[in-house]
């Protein structure tokens, strides 16, 4: 995709990801966050949550997912800003729902960048807001 293609205020396409609980555990080793809550249920549950939940990390790596999967294989994220209202817990659904909300040339550096922002929630798949997010996307001009 190029900045030429963008339409501000399009909405993209609405991505659920199942969380099962060993995803939860992997991505927990995988990143190194030894924190009990990601991969013990009863330390989970003696702290007041109903079982194990995914990290920051992987919350990232979906909102990543999201805005790089929008802008094609050229586009990378040069800015995330990720608010954590809620978390995602083993046996729920993240769901994305995502527009974009504007784009710009940057031409304060070497050479123009081509950006765009946009905006991102993750839902569980009670509907609740659990991770609003904003990305600001570089594309091909």
């Amino acid at each position: 995709m190029t900045w030429d293609e963008v339409a501000v205020q399009a909405q993209l396409p609405e991505v659920v990801d199942q969380i099962s609980y060993e995803r939860v555990v992997m991505n927990a080793g995988t990143t190194w966050d030894y924190v009990p809550w990601h991969f013990n249920p009863e330390y989970a549950k003696d702290h007041g949550h109903p079982t194990i939940f995914v990290n920051t990390m992987h919350i990232a790596g979906f909102i990543d997912r999201i805005a790089t999967d929008f802008g094609g294989p050229y586009s990378r994220v040069v800015r995330r800003k990720v608010s954590l209202l809620g978390s995602i817990y083993a046996g729920d659904s993240m769901v994305a729902r995502s527009r974009v909300a504007g784009k710009r040339i940057d031409t304060s550096g070497d050479g123009p960048r081509y950006l765009v922002a946009l905006e991102i929630g993750v839902f569980n798949q009670r509907d609740e807001l659990c991770c609003p997010a904003e990305v600001t996307l570089e594309l091909r001009g």
